[in-house]
């Protein structure tokens, strides 16, 4: 997927352009906001014993290892998972990112943090494409995590 600069207009596909996909971005929804809505759907009696069954039943199938998921169906359906790459949670504050908004997790390619991980050495390109973000942003995301790497090993030392 290329890029265009930003007022640019794309050439059209019969002038040699390439139709441009609309790239979304992500949406991060705050513990608050989801709290607000959850008192909402139950002040509106929406929220019913059918949708807690159904939550108690996806908790007994939830793997808990990776052995338990490797072979497993695919799309990966655990969006709670924290390998999952649909959405991300804050832990600090417990806000959640979805990462793709206009898409479902059936539509992704891959689901699975660790799937991606197997696969082996990939470029950047290939990995924003996966985490919906851009190619820059993975190198910065790259340099920050070797460099918590180096500073780990050298207090190790």
């Amino acid at each position: 997927m290329s890029q265009v600069k930003q007022g640019a207009e794309p050439l059209p596909p019969e002038a040699g352009g390439e139709e441009l996909e609309e790239r979304m971005r992500s949406r991060t929804m705050s513990r608050k906001e989801m709290a607000r809505d959850l008192r909402r759907r139950r002040l509106a009696g929406e929220v019913d014993a059918e949708e807690a069954e159904a939550i108690r039943t996806v908790e007994t199938m939830r793997p808990r290892t990776r052995a338990d998921c490797v072979n497993g169906p695919r799309p990966c359906m655990f969006v709670s998972c924290k390998h999952n790459l649909y959405l991300d949670v804050n832990p600090e504050t417990g806000s959640i990112k979805l990462n793709f908004p206009d898409k479902e997790i059936w539509e992704l390619k891959y689901t699975c943090a660790l799937d991606v991980a197997e696969k082996g050495g990939i470029t950047l390109e290939e990995v924003g494409e996966i985490m919906n973000l851009t190619r820059e942003r993975i190198r910065q995301v790259e340099t920050r995590g070797l460099m918590k790497l180096r500073e780990a090993t050298d207090d190790d030392v």
